[in-house]
């Protein structure tokens, strides 16, 4: 999860997909469901704006299985458990779902997963927390998209992935008549490219987008990806996200 990082609309925090590198193994959803329950890098919880997860520290994976493109995800107890200070607050219904949604999104990555059913210590989930937030049916990403997802959704490439010059940005938006922009910058903030993008559909509506874009670079090096909308009534960049990138130019 990551705070909006600039514009004229800050956005509660929103999901955010980040890089992982995990042995290759036959149990690959297993590896990256171990990596969310670790928690955000020092580097990424160093960032600004900084990454962070919802999920309660101590939380384990108990098992999962998958089958016929539905993964049932076993979790410990801490994985319910919810602060004094949320419950007080209000934040606390944000949290579970939160929390539900960065899992959701975590397995539904892969293309055989679509759906999501949960269980807490090898007991099938209902009713979650004393927030009794529903789960009688699994879930799937559309669930949790228009409360959890920023305007413009990157997907892929992750934070602090490599996007080489020539390489698909594909992700979704939900942008006034569908057009917003996408640059990438170099080290120094040099733009190297700007292009306005069109997803398949806005005003109210999620539309995907998948973009090429090439750039030339003398050597390979850290740089930025950034997307944002311009806002009909001022003119200015609103639902602006950013996100480190590793640069390389074409061979």
């Amino acid at each position: 999860m990551q705070d909006g990082s600039g514009g004229e609309v800050v956005n509660e925090p929103t999901l955010v997909p980040v890089l992982r590198t995990v042995p290759k193994s036959p149990t690959t959803a297993t590896a990256a469901m171990k990596a969310l329950l670790a928690g955000p890098s020092a580097k990424e919880r160093a960032a600004r704006p900084p990454i962070q997860t919802l999920i309660p520290a101590g939380s384990k994976l108990l098992g999962i299985e998958i089958s016929g493109g539905l993964a049932t995800v076993d979790l410990s107890a801490e994985f319910a458990s919810l602060s004094p200070d949320d419950a007080a607050s209000g934040f606390g219904v944000f949290s579970l779902r939160g929390r539900l949604a960065q899992v959701v999104y975590t397995l539904t990555q892969f293309t055989t997963v679509d759906r999501v059913s949960f269980k807490l210590e090898g007991k099938p989930v209902k009713v979650f927390s004393s927030e009794e937030i529903g789960l009688n049916k699994p879930v799937t990403r559309a669930t949790y998209r228009d409360r959890y997802l920023p305007l413009i959704f990157v997907d892929r490439p992750a934070w602090g992935a490599a996007d080489p010059s020539g390489s698909h940005i594909v992700g979704l938006a939900n942008v006034f008549e569908a057009q917003f922009r996408i640059a990438l910058l170099d080290r120094t903030g040099k733009v190297l490219v700007d292009r306005q993008v069109t997803a398949t559909c806005g005003t109210g509506c999620w539309g995907r987008f998948n973009v090429t874009l090439s750039y030339d670079l003398p050597i390979a090096q850290w740089g930025t990806l950034r997307v944002w909308d311009i806002s009909e009534y001022s003119g200015k960049p609103v639902a602006v996200r950013e996100y480190p990138v590793y640069l390389r130019p074409s061979p």
